[in-house]
C-alpha cells in the first residue's frame, strides 16, 4: 500500500477506527493486535491493544496473541483493511456461529475457501494454530489453511465486495470510486 493501512482515512475516519466501531456492538471488548514497535502509535494507542505473539509476524501473530489472552474464548476477527464490510454482514456472521464447528467465516468468492480475517475463530482452532506455530518455527503457518482444516461453517456473502481488502493505492482508489463504496 505504501502507507500504514490502519491510519488511512476513508469517509473521514481511519480504517482501524471504523473496524473497531463495527465490532463493538458484537463483543464485550475489542482489542487491536499490534507489533511491539507500534505501541506508541497514535492511531493504535487509543484502543485496547494486544501485542503480537513474538517471534511471529503478520495475522498469525495477532491470532495467537488473542488465544493467549483468552484461550477459552471464541474470537471475532476482522482485518482493518476491509472498509466495504457492513454492520449487517458482521451481525449475520455472529448470528450464524456454530460453536461446534472450528469457526464461522465467509466463503471466498474466488476459491470458496474461508476468509480468515473476517471470521469467528473457535478456541480449539486457535489452540491448533498456536501449536502449529510452535512446531513449524521455520515455516510460516497459514491461518486460512488452519481454518480450512477445522471444518468451519462457511457463509456465502450477500455482498462479496464487502470482503475486498485494500492492498494497493489502486484498490483504495477503486473503493472510493464505487457507487456503493459509501458508508452504510
Amino acid at each position: 500500500m505504501g502507507a500504514d493501512k490502519a491510519g488511512l482515512l476513508v469517509h473521514g475516519r481511519t480504517l482501524l477506527a471504523r473496524s473497531v466501531e463495527l465490532l463493538q456492538p458484537f463483543t464485550r471488548s475489542v482489542h487491536v493486535a499490534v507489533r511491539v514497535d507500534q505501541a506508541d502509535d497514535e492511531v493504535r494507542r487509543q484502543f485496547s491493544v494486544l501485542f503480537d505473539a513474538a517471534p511471529l509476524q503478520g495475522p498469525v501473530a495477532g491470532l495467537v496473541a488473542a488465544w493467549m489472552h483468552a484461550p477459552d474464548g471464541a474470537w471475532l476477527v476482522l482485518a482493518c483493511d476491509m472498509p466495504g464490510l457492513t454492520r449487517d454482514a458482521i451481525e449475520r456472521l455472529v448470528s450464524a456461529r456454530d460453536p461446534a464447528r472450528g469457526g464461522t467465516a465467509w466463503r471466498g468468492e474466488d476459491d470458496g475457501r474461508p476468509e480468515p480475517l473476517c471470521a469467528i475463530w473457535e478456541p480449539a482452532t486457535l489452540a491448533r494454530l498456536a501449536a502449529l506455530t510452535r512446531q513449524s518455527r521455520d515455516v510460516p503457518v497459514s491461518p486460512r489453511a488452519v481454518l480450512v482444516a477445522a471444518d468451519p461453517l462457511l457463509l456465502d456473502p450477500a455482498r462479496p465486495a464487502g470482503l475486498v481488502s485494500l492492498n494497493t493505492p489502486a484498490d483504495l482508489h477503486r473503493y472510493l470510486e464505487l457507487k456503493d463504496g459509501h458508508e452504510p
